[in-house]
């Protein structure tokens, strides 16, 4: 079973535009969808169309919106009773693919509430092969939570993946010596701030065909205790760098259509795959071609296995890692 733990879930109402977005401007919408979200809810998602036993935990008030809406999808879930409504985010796609999001805080969350998440994540952890601790922190929950969890989880023998950004990711790193994740998942501009480089420099050479500068970047991380990086690079593919190996995966050209969920689909490639006991190479490849998958796709669809080819993405395995 995989356990996803979404802090600051939300409801994501994406708008379609026939056109390209001008600021300022009236402009008539193509379609609108609203699908339960927040990254951690979008990996249960994905994992529960492939098949993949998957429980999403989350807070939430009785009646919430959000509530109703994730009913309507197969995902086991369970949720941690708190005040306020869910967030709503707002995206908004553009016929040749970009994608402007505007993502709302969230309830503020006090002491009380964040120990009731924690305790709940721990009384559901035993029987988990992954938690994965996904997404932004509402406000009140402290920045370190992700750190402090994954210290408890990981010292307790679960795996745990994690997928955030800004101060959380910052404070997941600072405490990297202590207890590092099993899995991280950063984008280029996230890896780069990790690590002290130039996250402009990163894009490029990923984008020209020089996957150096990522490598390089994510085994910093790997020699800091993470046991393994899956960045993600857009349409330039992904790394995944352990301890021993490093690979590059390259999907086949798409049409992009929506950036959503993207990353978040990349994710549950990669634990579908490794739940199942494909190599390492071989979750990368499944991690890109979901990845792939879900750029092709409108708003926030997530893909389903129909919609997945593996076998079209190349992969390669990059010198330079220690053996």
């Amino acid at each position: 079973m995989i356990l996803t733990v979404t802090p600051n879930p939300s409801i994501d109402r994406t708008i379609t535009l026939p056109s390209a977005l001008v600021r300022g401007a009236v402009q008539r919408v193509e379609a609108v969808c609203a699908e339960p979200g927040g990254k951690g809810v979008n990996v249960a998602r994905a994992l529960t169309m492939a098949g993949v036993d998957t429980v999403a935990l989350l807070p939430a008030g009785p009646g919430d919106a959000f509530l109703t809406l994730l009913a309507g999808t197969a995902v086991r879930h369970a949720t941690v009773t708190a005040p306020g409504m869910v967030r709503t985010n707002l995206t908004l796609t553009e016929p040749d693919g970009t994608t402007t999001k505007l993502n709302e805080p969230g309830a503020v969350r006090d002491a009380g509430d964040t120990a009731a998440l924690t305790e709940a994540v721990l009384a559901r952890a035993g029987g988990a092969d992954w938690v994965v601790l996904s997404g932004s922190l509402p406000p009140g929950m402290p920045v370190t939570w992700y750190a402090d969890i994954t210290r408890r989880l990981t010292g307790a023998g679960t795996r745990v993946a994690v997928d955030t950004s800004d101060a959380p990711l910052a404070a997941l790193a600072a405490g990297f010596t202590a207890a590092a994740p099993d899995l991280i998942k950063p984008n280029a501009e996230e890896l780069a701030g990790l690590v002290g480089a130039d996250p402009a420099a990163l894009e490029s050479a990923a984008r020209h065909g020089d996957p150096g500068p990522v490598l390089a970047a994510a085994a910093q991380l790997v020699d800091r205790g993470v046991s393994a990086v899956l960045a993600t690079l857009g349409a330039a593919g992904a790394v995944l760098v352990n301890a021993d190996a490093a690979w590059l995966a390259v999907p086949p050209p798409i049409a992009a259509r929506s950036t959503v969920g993207a990353g978040d689909s990349s994710l549950a490639g990669y634990l579908r795959a490794e739940v199942s006991g494909a190599e390492p190479a071989d979750c990368l490849a499944m991690a890109v071609a979901y990845g792939s998958a879900a750029a092709a796709l409108p708003g926030s669809a997530l893909p389903g296995p129909e919609q997945l080819d593996p076998a079209a993405v190349t992969v390669t395995a990059l010198a330079g890692r220690r053996s």
